[in-house]
């Protein structure tokens, strides 16, 4: 897949959108459509997006069909964003996909640039291969994760029969705005009309945006909290025994293999997403699908133990909330007497929200890099955690294989058994973390 993957890679990065969905529509058009040629589950949000829509494809597999899952971005390949059947995409039928999308990507491509526009971004073509590749499986349902906001996003060509809206923050201000109004606007994009809205607990005045939406085009509201959500919740060795309320029933005593209460949150969404789909809410789900999938669901890259001894967990926060509910999780679920965090940011992330929603729970900090473009220099990250930590905590390695050396060794200082590593700050580091320490092969 060497050089149609260089060929993709080769086109604007996933972060360059235009606010236009002329050129993927296009592109579907000249196609025959074939995102209509199945339902879709649409999940968007700030985070959790990529979580809960992995839950959501595990549920429907339990139930006996084929999904489609469509996430971003992806850990180690590629073909791990196009998944079928819970495989990632086999090489021959993504190389088909694109054989069969190129000359009317060309003709997209020719057609934007008569009119003084850019190319087809690279997340715009994965986006056309993803539906052109579930619509040749075939597959029963898709659960697609938007990439960026909702109103532009490529996957928007679609109709979710269920929109999925996990908790809204502030990111990607540059793009989307720096007013949580502004950004739900933007992800409330994905209702709608007639669709079932599945929302989790929101700021107020995201609610709002979410609900009017949801009047204007005659969609209809489920909120967490109200309708679904956690009824009760209880650490367990390798993760937690939850109870969820579902749309139509309940759902006790669960055993779910992750840690952190999000999680459980993620799942009271994920079995409210999929009764409202296969039953319009009006059905529960059965006992032994619930628990068999619940007790099979994964998330590589988030709150992943990846190494004992000292343990090192990766986590893939790349914003303040998504720290914040880290930080949580961490005094939550483990139990450390010594943790250090590694810590690389991206340039165009909040840096200083990101460390100060850490710095609670980490005894020292190890301030690095990714070999991402992006990544921030550490000398300047460094500062900046210096500011927050004091200079005493923070050590500053320029590589990530030698910070996660130097991050060990401080975690076992004093002689101790129970030290951990928190490796943090972008889903590179997540991805690159996992590289190094041999957990390549599960990320599908």
């Amino acid at each position: 897949m060497g050089q149609v993957g260089q060929e993709i890679l080769a086109r604007a990065p996933e972060n360059a959108i235009e606010p236009t969905l002329d050129r993927v529509a296009r592109v579907m058009e000249l196609m025959g459509e074939p995102q209509r040629s199945f339902p879709v589950i649409h999940v968007t949000g700030t985070n959790g997006k990529t979580t809960t829509a992995r839950m959501i494809e595990r549920l429907l597999r339990e139930l006996g069909l084929n999904p489609g899952r469509y996430t971003s971005p992806h850990l180690h390949d590629l073909r791990e964003r196009i998944v079928i059947g819970g495989e990632p995409v086999d090489e021959q039928r993504f190389l088909d996909a694109y054989d069969d999308a190129r000359p009317f990507i060309e003709m997209a491509d020719r057609e934007s640039a008569e009119a003084g526009g850019p190319r087809m971004t690279f997340f715009e073509v994965l986006t056309v291969l993803a539906y052109a590749a579930f619509a040749d499986a075939p597959v029963d349902v898709a659960v697609v994760e938007v990439g960026l906001g909702g109103v532009w996003d490529a996957t928007n060509v679609a109709d979710g029969q269920v929109a999925v809206i996990t908790p809204v923050a502030v990111d990607h201000a540059h793009l989307l705005g720096d007013s949580l109004e502004q950004i739900a606007t933007e992800k409330a994009g994905i209702i709608k009309p007639g669709a079932q809205v599945v929302a989790a607990v929101q700021e107020p005045e995201v609610m709002q945006v979410l609900l009017e939406r949801c009047e204007e085009v005659g969609a209809t509201a489920q909120a967490e909290g109200v309708t679904f959500g956690v009824l009760a919740r209880d650490v367990a060795v390798g993760g937690q025994q939850v109870s969820l309320r579902g749309l139509a029933g309940d759902h006790p005593d669960l055993f779910l293999p992750l840690f952190g209460r999000h999680q459980a949150h993620n799942a009271a969404l994920a079995v409210a997403a999929v009764e409202a789909f296969v039953g319009g809410g009006e059905q529960p789900l059965a006992a032994d699908v619930v628990r068999d999938a619940v007790a099979a669901m994964d998330s590589p890259g988030r709150l992943e133990i990846v190494r004992r001894s000292p343990t090192v967990v990766v986590d893939a926060a790349h914003n303040p909330a998504g720290a914040t509910v880290l930080a949580q999780a961490m005094g939550d679920s483990f139990t450390f007497h010594r943790l250090v965090g590694v810590v690389a940011v991206l340039e165009d992330k909040d840096a200083e929200g990101i460390l100060a929603a850490l710095e609670p729970v980490l005894d020292h900090v190890v301030i690095t890099r990714t070999t991402s473009p992006r990544a921030l220099r550490p000398e300047r990250l460094g500062a900046v955690a210096a500011e927050l930590f004091g200079d005493h905590r923070v050590t500053v390695v320029p590589d990530l294989p030698d910070a996660l050396d130097v991050a060990a060794g401080l975690a076992d200082e004093g002689g101790g058994v129970s030290g951990g590593v928190l490796a943090t700050g972008s889903i590179t580091v997540a991805a690159e973390v996992r590289t190094l320490l041999g957990r390549t092969g599960s990320a599908s």
